[in-house]
């Protein structure tokens, strides 16, 4: 696999964001937003092929994740992610493609529909939408806020805990990947390698853009859009999918098959090529 540089932007608040980049920008720029609860290692095969195919691939830690900055005051609204966003695509000058999932995609489309319109050549959006699925938002605040203080005695027990969170995808052998989504702390136990104050507020932020208003706004701004839907997702519905979709005629939509909410760890193959299918008719400059 190719292996990224490692590179850090000014956010919002002056927060310091660690990124890692691959390959050249011969065709552009493809800026890679993690959801919430993960970190740009979510990326890695993705960026590896969107680099072989010409793409320079940036993959960051969002604000209070992986090795980015934790927000001093616990500030973690969705419009301090889409600040951020918007800062680092000025540092990457031109119009970076945006690839967002779940939270980096909803930040997205904040920036697109109100903060900076204009800030991306394109959105795609990883199975999220303004509307989505009450159940399914609780179960996964409730998957993250489960073990978040007493953590995991080793990384096997947190393998199993992902297991019974994910019973469709085969439980892996090689833990060592799972190793970047967790920090080992004094006491001995595992954690996740995220600040544990991002749950409540980036919840109190939410509803603002759950809203049929905001999905309209997306519908009248130019930027190309392309959804892509996992088909067993608990978050974004089918009727959530066309529902999006009937208010931003514009947008491309891809339902990837035997895919949950994790669909770029459920399907890399199938995510990736309909990225690169979308993004060949995107002018970045």
């Amino acid at each position: 696999m190719v292996k990224p540089v490692t590179v850090t932007f000014r956010g919002d608040e002056g927060l310091t964001l660690e990124a890692d980049t691959y390959g050249d920008p011969v065709r552009g720029t493809v800026l890679l937003a993690h959801g919430g609860g993960q970190t740009r290692h979510a990326w890695a095969r993705a960026c590896a092929s969107l680099s072989a195919s010409g793409w320079r691939a940036v993959a960051m830690d969002l604000r209070g994740h992986g090795q980015s900055q934790w927000s001093p005051s616990g500030d973690y609204r969705i419009q301090r992610f889409a600040g951020d966003l918007v800062q680092v695509a000025e540092q990457l000058g031109g119009r970076p493609a945006l690839v967002g999932a779940s939270l980096g995609g909803i930040a997205g489309m904040v920036v697109e529909a109100m903060a900076a319109p204009g800030t991306f050549s394109s959105l795609t959006l990883v199975d999220v939408t303004p509307q989505m699925e009450p159940a399914g938002i609780a179960k996964v605040m409730g998957f993250m806020g489960e073990r978040a203080s007493i953590g995991f005695s080793d990384l096997e027990d947190a393998a199993d805990f992902i297991a019974n969170y994910l019973p469709h995808r085969p439980r892996p052998r090689d833990l060592s990947g799972l190793a970047k989504n967790l920090r080992l702390h004094p006491d001995g136990r595992y954690r996740w390698h995220w600040d544990p104050r991002f749950v409540t507020s980036v919840a109190e932020s939410r509803a603002s853009y759950a809203t049929g208003s905001f999905q309209e706004q997306l519908g009248a701004i130019d930027t190309p859009i392309h959804l892509i839907r996992g088909s067993i997702s608990e978050l974004v519905s089918r009727e959530a999918a066309d529902a999006f979709l009937a208010a931003v005629p514009h947008a491309h939509f891809t339902d990837v098959e035997n895919a949950g909410h994790m669909l770029v760890g459920d399907r890399n193959d199938i995510f990736v090529d309909a990225v690169l299918d979308f993004l060949k008719d995107i002018d970045v400059h």
